[in-house]
């Protein structure tokens, strides 16, 4: 039988605007002690964007550090020509409404001979645009590189008044990309499992822009184009009953059906979340502290946490060669997301 021919990532990137917002600043406009913000939420600090740092220019941002990584670890630069895809899987809050970040990333990036598309899973998409990109380029030889990046700009939708939307102050702005290579042996991601459940996929929203209440004069006037949340205490009681199960099930699952044992997970790159989740998620899966990065000086960035997890592992040496990893991941929706990576080379 003839060996999978294996896909990696070759290389990471991140960007982040120049604004910060401090945990002090943070509860000083939300009204939320300082010490919760700092012990429960979980946040030291975020990044913000300002009105000239747009969601397609930080993902481009990055998705050109990935590339100059990818060029340090191949011993040779990633020629514009060389790139056959640009995937985006961040926010859906992007530059301008109904629109594709994708086909100027490409743009701005020069590699006028990759197609571009959009993968959209909110949170969860890092672990589904791995998948994606993985499975397409496994199965068609002409997609030897492939860039996946994505940004997020959603702490400008925050409402810091709103108290049924808490739960998202931690939202912070930023991006991050992963060069994928055909036939790259190191780093190399190994299979996905993902859970939707529907029943919450109207919970998080913006309620006014889209078809069921479009923009007017009056929406506008009552605040309804910032993040919201309806039945908060319906969606807190049904996460509550399941979320930590899913999250550790889909875990599980992938690296499951990667043909690797559970237990011999060794690092966890996941998305913010208060410090308890985080902290709970980590037991679960057996793993201690310095099996995981807590982004606690960057927030939640949408579907760009992993990414920063995993660039963050490796700067940290948290993430080395030979180790097993999942990118785990969920988004609203409500999806969970995981995908197993081989880092390095597989130990012998």
């Amino acid at each position: 039988m003839t060996a999978p021919i294996p896909v990696g990532i070759a290389g990471l990137g991140t960007a982040f605007p120049e604004g910060v917002l401090t945990a002090a600043e943070l509860a000083e406009r939300s009204g939320i002690p300082e010490e919760v913000v700092r012990e429960k939420m979980g946040l030291v600090e975020k990044r913000v964007g300002g009105p000239d740092e747009q969601v397609s220019d930080l993902a481009a941002r990055a998705a050109r550090a990935a590339l100059d990584d990818a060029g340090r670890r191949l011993g040779r630069p990633v020629e514009p020509d060389e790139v056959d895809a640009v995937v985006y899987f961040g926010s859906p809050h992007k530059d301008y409404p109904v629109w594709l970040a994708a086909p100027r990333v490409q743009h701005l990036l020069g590699v006028e001979g990759a197609f571009a598309f959009e993968v959209a899973s909110v949170s969860a998409g890092a672990p589904v645009a791995l998948r994606v990109a993985a499975d397409m380029m496994a199965a068609d030889p002409a997609l030897e590189t492939v860039v996946i990046t994505a940004a997020s700009r959603e702490a400008s939708l925050l409402d810091y008044s709103n108290r049924s939307a808490r739960f998202m102050f931690n939202f912070g702005d930023g991006a991050a990309a992963a060069v994928l290579r055909r036939g790259w042996s190191r780093n190399v991601i190994l299979r996905s499992a993902f859970l939707t459940d529907g029943s919450f996929s109207e919970h998080v929203r913006v309620p006014a822009g889209g078809t069921r209440l479009p923009a007017s004069e009056e929406t506008v006037r009552d605040g309804l184009h910032t993040l919201d949340v309806h039945d908060l205490e319906g969606m807190k009681e049904g996460l509550d009953a399941v979320s930590m199960e899913r999250f550790v099930g889909v875990a599980r699952e992938a690296l499951q059906r990667s043909e690797r044992d559970p237990a011999d997970l060794e690092f966890l790159a996941t998305l913010h979340t208060k410090r308890s989740i985080f902290d709970a998620v980590l037991a679960e899966l057996g793993l201690g502290e310095e099996g995981s990065v807590y982004l606690d000086r960057y927030g939640h960035i949408s579907a760009v946490d992993p990414l920063v997890a995993l660039a963050r592992g490796e700067e940290l040496g948290r993430l080395r060669d030979g180790m097993l990893a999942v990118a785990l991941s969920a988004g609203t929706g409500y999806t969970w997301a995981a995908t197993a990576l081989q880092w390095g080379e597989e130990a012998r």
